[in-house]
């Protein structure tokens, strides 16, 4: 007598950085996130019971990497490591915002490459799949033995700058290695391209020197894939000022903020600032420059496509494909 069960459960778990963005999620997929016991010992060690039944489910595992990020993955590794403990049948890690992703090559001597260490942390624990949102560098997908689902922000971000200025902008890249970046939203849009000349000081610091393009009169909006510190976005904002640009603002997948960027910001001439909600976004400023897009929906209609084992690529038009 053969026993078979085609009956296949989806089930999404959280850690604590960004529950909300989980639940969004869960909502749209028709669920709701499973209930987790996190706690902490007194020297800070993370306990962590998930309290329903995981047996057989095809688990998404939601973990935004942000401020604390070290606390943050292995938040997400305990939670993988009880998930696979507890018989799940296929476990996805799903960090919309993927730490030490900018440590992803030796830029020079004895230095590590942290964001293969993460992914082997995450692999380590029991993911048999991730799926992240606008990586740094696509070749941390390289990193994975195993399927590695790189989202992009750009349809909901795109819809959101037509909506706000319909075609009467121009797309500028803050630096030479966000050039790729800019083109594939300049091309998506059927706009202009300009390019800021950077040059870096150290970590954290940045230094625009001239702007390659037409931005005299123009209304600019600066791309970039995450904004930390936002010196780079405030330097490169200056250029355009100088350069006779009529509207300033800066988009990024990533808001994350650290400071200073909160006064940077503030004192910067740019005059709308959009990001995703792929970190928390509860900064706020002295003037109402930050808009927020949910990529919520783009998040749900690629775990919907991987639980039902149909193309994620397709949902994109293949514009995931960096």
């Amino acid at each position: 007598m053969v026993i078979t069960n085609h009956k296949k459960q989806l089930q999404i778990l959280s850690g604590s950085h960004h529950p909300k963005l989980a639940a969004d999620v869960a909502k749209r997929l028709g669920t709701h996130v499973r209930s987790i016991e996190l706690k902490r010992f007194a020297n800070g060690e993370i306990k962590c019971q998930l309290e329903e039944s995981v047996r057989g489910a095809d688990v998404f595992i939601f973990q935004s990497h942000n401020n604390p990020v070290n606390d943050a993955i292995i938040e997400q590794a305990i939670i993988i490591d009880a998930a696979k403990r507890a018989s799940a049948k296929h476990i996805t890690a799903v960090c919309p915002l993927f730490g030490y992703a900018r440590q992803d090559r030796k830029s020079s001597g004895r230095e590590p490459i942290a964001a293969k260490l993460i992914v082997d942390i995450l692999a380590t624990a029991g993911a048999n799949r991730i799926v992240s949102l606008n990586l740094h560098s696509g070749q941390i997908q390289g990193f994975f033995d195993g399927p590695f689902d790189h989202l992009t922000a750009l349809p909901a971000l795109a819809d959101h700058l037509k909506a706000k200025f319909g075609n009467d902008f121009v797309i500028v890249s803050p630096d030479a290695g966000r050039v790729k970046l800019a083109e594939r939203y300049a091309s998506y849009l059927g706009t202009d391209l300009a390019i800021v000349h950077k040059r870096r000081m150290g970590p954290n610091v940045a230094e625009a020197l001239d702007v390659i393009g037409e931005v005299d009169g123009k209304n600019c909006v600066i791309i970039d894939d995450m904004i930390d510190t936002a010196g780079t976005m405030c330097a490169a904002a200056e250029q355009l000022k100088k350069h006779g640009a009529e509207k300033i603002s800066a988009m990024s997948s990533h808001g994350i903020f650290s400071p200073p960027a909160q006064k940077r910001l503030a004192k910067s001439p740019i005059n709308f600032l959009i990001v995703t909600d792929t970190a928390p976004q509860n900064i706020k400023f002295r003037t109402p420059k930050l808009e927020v897009v949910s990529v919520a929906g783009l998040l749900a209609a690629a775990i919907k496509a991987i639980f039902e084992e149909s193309s994620v690529s397709a949902i994109f038009g293949g514009q995931n494909q960096i």
